[in-house]
């Protein structure tokens, strides 16, 4: 994925769901930091962005990314003619370190405007130490990847990440520990 085609799929889902502003959460959060040129490819393989919308609860949260999902997801004509998907999610998505919200990256410039140029609208990307805490709670084979290809470039702190994966809600420990045991194994 390309970061023109991110821009693409934030202004399609805040124009989906009649927001101003909405969230990336999965893996192509990391075009948020970086361009798809200082990436490495693996970092950028995924076809799909995972679009958290901002609601003032959890079940409007969940129809709201309903909504995304059913316009843009997988499968749709959307992907169809662009190449790419839009999933929608929620809070459950993703397993995140404390303070996640206030390390959000802010992606918005001409190519998140509406056709008109108004409004911009903004993509609040996960920082790229968050994401890969998000990967290693998650620990499937493709975010193991996903993270060991920014941790080789020396695009991301392993440290930074250890530490932050020490402050994921307790519920997740199993998660933590196992995500902890493979940064140590990266080492």
């Amino acid at each position: 994925m390309r970061r023109d085609q991110l821009e693409h799929a934030i202004r399609t889902a805040c124009q989906i769901i009649d927001r101003p502003a909405v969230v990336v959460v999965g893996s192509q959060a990391i075009l948020g930091s970086f361009t798809e040129a200082q990436l490495p490819p693996e970092a950028t393989m995924s076809a799909e962005v995972d679009i958290l919308p901002i609601a003032d609860d959890g079940i409007e949260t969940a129809r709201l990314a309903d909504l995304i999902e059913g316009v843009a997801g997988e499968w749709s004509p959307f992907e169809e003619l662009h190449g790419f998907s839009i999933d929608g999610v929620d809070l459950e998505t993703a397993v995140l370190p404390h303070g996640w919200r206030d390390r959000l990256v802010k992606v918005q410039n001409p190519n998140t405007a509406a056709p008109s140029g108004v409004p911009q609208y903004i993509g609040w990307c996960l920082d790229k130490k968050d994401l890969c805490v998000a990967k290693l709670c998650g620990f499937r084979e493709k975010d193991r990847n996903f993270v060991a290809a920014p941790l080789d470039a020396a695009l991301v702190d392993a440290e930074i990440i250890a530490k932050r994966l020490l402050t994921v809600p307790e519920k997740h420990l199993p998660a933590t520990e196992r995500g902890l045991a493979w940064l140590r194994a990266m080492s």
